[in-house]
């Protein structure tokens, strides 16, 4: 009981927007209190903040994001919009699949949903609507387009997940790749479903000589070199993923000089922002460590583990609940949040329903995308507003028929676990 009012404080906290990682580290603190357990809190603040982020493999998170910030100084999303644009503009729809093309590419070196969804809106929506595309379509496909950056490797959301939920790394990266693919292609079939009614608010592109597709296609071909050294070090065993991220670094920083881009002014903002991220969820990180000091001290997670073994229910239905528990936490918090707070109760529960925790990660992390684009928090939506200009309200018009998409295909991972599971298994 303690703990489901602890848990309602929390909400409460986060819906008075009190900064997450604030909401989190005060309503552990005063858990600890209210069962007797103020003694210890002079020890757990002295000792977790240096031994829950004092982790070699949680270097990863940093370096995948200054990784992201440097490919996004050298320039080259544009080359990679223009390459897919090049490819299949020509077709009805076709500007809007070249943008979902760069959005999975960029993805792939990237990590971070709101920095793709940001970089790609500046990039694409405009070019979008100056070819006539209804002002909704494009810009809520460019919101939805961002998710994939949450679930293709290197995903700083599944990175953490892993951590969390202490799963292999390399596994749980490699294991986003395929269901990023599937989402993509959800949400080219939505787009072109929303359509049906008036193709001409997707019409056809201009059409491109093969010589201009070979030359975009080769500008574009640096960030596509930079995701396979770095996703395939991982897959091979050449590398761990914090090794592979350093790699990355150092690649994409060669991109940035070699394109005349890598100026100290460029240089600082990128590790400015990387120290602005990395320091958000560090404190995440720390926040919910305390907060599940209290959770142990409750022993919430074995009650809910024998409870939900006594029930007469089948797995699939519990399942089904989680999922939809996690959609509403999507509204109100953000992936990185949602993971600290919930893997360390929810995953036992889920490998006692004899489900893979690796499998469970893919799950959480595409319920977690819909909160990116659905109110109030929407994140994605907010930063497609601000860089194409468009007004929030058309933006999350735009994007509700994608919501719908991720919710399908959650639904499939949740029926054929061995889509998510296939290329691990298969290293």
């Amino acid at each position: 009981m303690t703990a489901l009012a602890i848990s309602v404080l929390l909400v409460i906290l986060i819906l008075l927007r009190i900064p997450v990682a604030f909401a989190i580290m005060i309503s552990g603190l005063i858990g600890l209190i209210v069962i007797g357990r103020g003694n210890v809190i002079d020890g757990v603040l002295e000792t977790i903040p240096a031994s829950s982020v004092n982790s070699f493999t949680l270097s990863a998170i940093p370096l995948f994001i200054f990784m992201a910030q440097l490919v996004l100084l050298s320039g080259l999303l544009d080359s990679l919009f223009d390459a897919a644009r090049s490819v299949v503009g020509r077709v009805r729809g076709g500007t809007a699949v070249a943008a979902v093309g760069a959005g999975t590419a960029f993805a792939a070196v990237s990590g971070s949903s709101t920095a793709s969804a940001a970089t790609l809106a500046y990039t694409s929506v405009g070019k979008m609507i100056d070819e006539g595309y209804n002002p909704k379509t494009a810009s809520g496909i460019v919101a939805a387009v961002g998710t994939l950056a949450a679930m293709i490797p290197p995903s700083i959301a599944l990175v953490f997940y892993a951590i969390t939920a202490e799963t292999s790394v390399g596994d749980q990266l490699i294991a986003g790749f395929l269901p990023g693919i599937v989402i993509a292609l959800a949400i080219i079939v939505t787009m072109y479903i929303t359509i049906l009614r008036n193709t001409n608010s997707a019409p056809r592109g201009e059409r491109t000589s093969f010589s201009e597709k070979t030359s975009s296609t080769a500008k574009a071909s640096p960030i596509l070199i930079l995701f396979a050294a770095v996703v395939g070090s991982i897959y091979i065993g050449l590398a761990t993923p914090t090794e592979a991220a350093a790699l990355g670094c150092l690649a994409a920083f060669l991109l940035a000089a070699i394109y005349r881009r890598a100026t100290v002014k460029g240089l600082i903002n990128a590790v400015m922002e990387t120290v602005k991220s990395t320091a958000m969820i560090f404190a995440i990180i720390i926040s919910a460590h305390v907060f599940g000091h209290f959770i142990t001290e409750t022993k919430v997670a074995p009650t809910i583990v024998e409870w939900i073994e006594g029930l007469a229910f089948p797995a699939f239905g519990i399942m089904l609940i989680i999922g939809l528990f996690y959609v509403v936490l999507g509204f109100f918090m953000d992936q990185i949040a949602i993971i600290a707070l919930t893997v360390p109760i929810v995953a036992p529960v889920v490998v006692a329903l004899g489900y893979d925790p690796i499998w469970f990660g893919i799950l959480v992390v595409v319920l977690a995308e819909i909160g990116l684009v659905t109110p109030p928090l929407g994140l994605n939506v907010f930063v497609v507003s601000k860089s194409a200009g468009r007004p929030v309200g058309e933006v999350f018009r735009g994007a509700i028929p994608y919501v719908f998409a991720l919710l399908a295909v959650a639904l499939i991972f949740l029926i054929w676990p061995e889509i998510v599971l296939w290329i691990p298994e298969n290293r």
